[in-house]
């Protein structure tokens, strides 16, 4: 029993975790070396940002230039990379993509 509140306080913490948006974006910057972003027709995928906007679940949005580019399945990569790197074990965690030109920067 005692092993259950432990793993309960464990997920309540990883709901309640915030990353600093600097940590963040060195993270999604390695994943991006070790893993280019997709194209399509010639026109490739580019990830501005990524920042944490809420918890109880985490919520990190990604600003790119174009999110058609941005596949169901690079985005998962990013995700475990974000797992990899801070734990959220026994919680979701929510991605939102966002569109930025670049004369927006």
């Amino acid at each position: 029993m005692n092993k259950l509140f432990e793993s309960i306080e464990v997920v309540i913490q990883n709901q309640n975790l915030r990353v600093k948006t600097g940590v963040l974006n060195e993270i999604m910057a390695e994943a991006v070396v070790l893993q280019q972003p997709p194209t399509d027709k010639g026109k490739r995928l580019k990830l501005y940002y990524i920042t944490q906007v809420s918890v109880k679940p985490p919520t990190f949005v990604i600003f790119c230039n174009d999110k058609e580019l941005f596949h169901f399945s690079y985005q998962r990569y990013i995700e475990n990379k974000i797992r990899e790197a801070f734990g959220f074990s026994g919680t979701s965690i929510r991605i939102l993509i966002r569109e930025r030109s670049e004369k927006e920067q």
